[in-house]
């Protein structure tokens, strides 16, 4: 071997060991420290396990379900408007935020993330909610309006997912075999939040540190590896089909303009299909309005809500 071509191989072996073990220190919070430090009546239990539930306001319930790699945390700066008028339930789902992760990988299959929200309004006693469901959680929300029309009120879309989405997220992690644990670890450096954010925004200075932080404390759970494993499986795509001309519900799908992930063309046509669908854009807003432009978000859902 040539010199050159044996300093270039050292070289990679030398960063990538490097990479390694930086990624593998990243120290991930054990899931009883966490119970010890959030009180007992932010928790409900559905299947045996803790499901975390972040609450504000009263009035009509309002089901607010989160994206991938999102949590309840995603809806903060839209809950004291909303909360004025309405009852806010957004839990954490399975493989997110403080809710507990689960040893089997089916635990977070798509219809197990329907029967965890589904346990979250049953623990509350709550018949029938307005759902919201973000992105990857729009997903959850059209397939439990599809599956239990009753307990729907209504039915609003942000960004959704819908039959025929992916994530690129998925598809790499599932491709990553038996790396998944540094492939994870590695997702959750700042710098690699603090991008895919920033890639998701319309205005990427709204992205500050205090907003990382938050994604990556609810992500650096123990457990973490096995989650994003049962999230990204085969087994965990949706199974069966969803009949959008079933829908009597209203609904309101809700795109930012710009959003960068999802283009607002395809939510468009999505609504169009729906029986009693109404799009709406956000102008320069990305992928995620209820954090980038949350006036605009409330201005937009709130007359839908009440009407």
């Amino acid at each position: 071997m040539p010199i050159e071509s044996l300093l270039v191989t050292l070289r990679t072996i030398i960063v990538f060991g490097t990479t390694v073990l930086a990624v593998s220190c990243t120290p991930l919070q054990p899931y009883a420290e966490i119970r010890t430090q959030i009180p007992d009546d932010r928790f409900v239990t559905v299947d045996g396990s803790q499901v975390y539930v972040e609450q504000w306001g009263a009035g009509d319930p309002v089901l607010l379900i989160h994206g991938f790699g999102g949590s309840s945390h995603n809806w903060v700066r839209v809950a004291d408007e909303l909360g004025d008028r309405y009852q806010l339930v957004a839990p954490d789902l399975r493989g997110f935020g403080w809710s507990e992760r689960p040893h089997e990988y089916q635990a977070y299959s798509f219809e197990s993330q329907v029967e965890t929200v589904l346990g979250v309004l049953n623990a509350l006693e709550i018949e029938r909610a307005h759902v919201v469901g973000h992105s990857y959680g729009g997903g959850v929300a059209l397939w439990l309006a599809s599956r239990h029309p009753e307990r729907v009120r209504s039915l609003v879309l942000v960004g959704s997912t819908f039959p025929g989405t992916e994530f690129d997220t998925g598809r790499r992690l599932r491709s990553a075999g038996p790396l998944t644990p540094i492939a994870v670890r590695w997702m959750l450096r700042p710098s690699f939040l603090r991008n895919a954010l920033e890639s998701s925004y319309y205005d990427p200075g709204k992205v500050d540190e205090a907003l990382v932080e938050e994604y990556r404390e609810r992500l650096r759970v123990e457990g973490v590896n096995r989650a994003f494993r049962g999230l990204t499986a085969e087994s965990s795509r949706p199974q069966g089909s969803i009949d959008i001309d079933a829908l009597e519900m209203p609904t309101l799908v809700l795109w930012g303009s710009e959003d960068p992930l999802l283009p607002a063309e395809s939510g468009q046509r999505f609504a169009e299909a729906i029986p009693d669908g109404t799009f709406v854009t956000i102008p320069k807003c990305g992928h995620t309005p209820m954090e980038e432009t949350p006036a605009a978000f409330v201005a937009a859902i709130e007359p839908f809500l009440s009407r």
